[in-house]
């Protein structure tokens, strides 16, 4: 299977317009994840080396290294994400009178949950730096921050959505009710976080 993160844009673009099954909506989140995390991250290598902000170079280095990190991590879910999905698609072409379908189905719907839930965890760890570089980094940046924060959160109501779709599938409630409680739970707290850095970006924008 092909890395889609070496391709280019424009092929990225080309694949997942297809009737190709990946890159699909988790791939497209990853990476979309990645942008916005990127762009807080430039922040940071805006502000580092600046006297006006020497009191908080440390952190803000530490912050980018952790950046660094996480747009790694979101470009490997890409590849991820077309992987975790392969024994669904596997399960669902078996014959509906196939031994053990049911058990089979029901365990790589789980399989195909990880790695969006993944994302989602990811970046809502970008969300909470994107917070502190839009706080604390280079007010020219600012616009940056506030770009960031809003595509890491539709990479994170995306990914979402990719859980939902499995787990309203489950015949195990309990596992599908709690993973359903767990992205509820990132959708609401990251949700209000993103809109409030970009809310108050906006507001001082418009301050006359």
């Amino acid at each position: 299977m092909k890395d889609m993160t070496t391709a280019a844009c424009r092929e990225f673009v080309a694949v997942l317009a297809s009737k190709e099954p990946a890159p699909g909506g988790g791939g497209a989140a990853a990476l979309v994840g990645a942008i916005g995390t990127a762009l807080g991250n430039m922040v940071g290598a805006l502000t580092v080396g600046k006297k006006k902000y020497a009191d908080v170079e440390d952190e803000i280095k530490a912050l980018m290294l952790q950046c660094d990190q996480l747009q790694s991590e979101l470009l490997d879910q890409v590849a991820a994400d077309a992987e975790g999905f392969l024994p669904l698609a596997k399960a669902y072409g078996l014959p509906k009178d196939a031994p053990d379908r049911e058990n089979i189905l029901q365990e790589a719907t789980v399989t195909a949950c990880a790695v969006p839930m993944r994302i989602m965890e990811l970046c809502c760890k970008s969300l909470d730096i994107i917070e502190i570089f839009a706080e604390k980094g280079s007010r020219l940046a600012l616009s940056d921050a506030g770009c960031g924060a809003v595509i890491v959160k539709s990479a994170l109501q995306a990914a979402s959505l990719n859980v939902f779709i499995n787990t309203r599938t489950l015949t195990d409630r309990e596992v599908a009710d709690e993973l359903n409680e767990r992205c509820l739970c990132m959708l609401a707290e990251y949700g209000e976080k993103a809109d409030k850095i970009f809310q108050t970006i906006q507001t001082g924008f418009l301050a006359k």
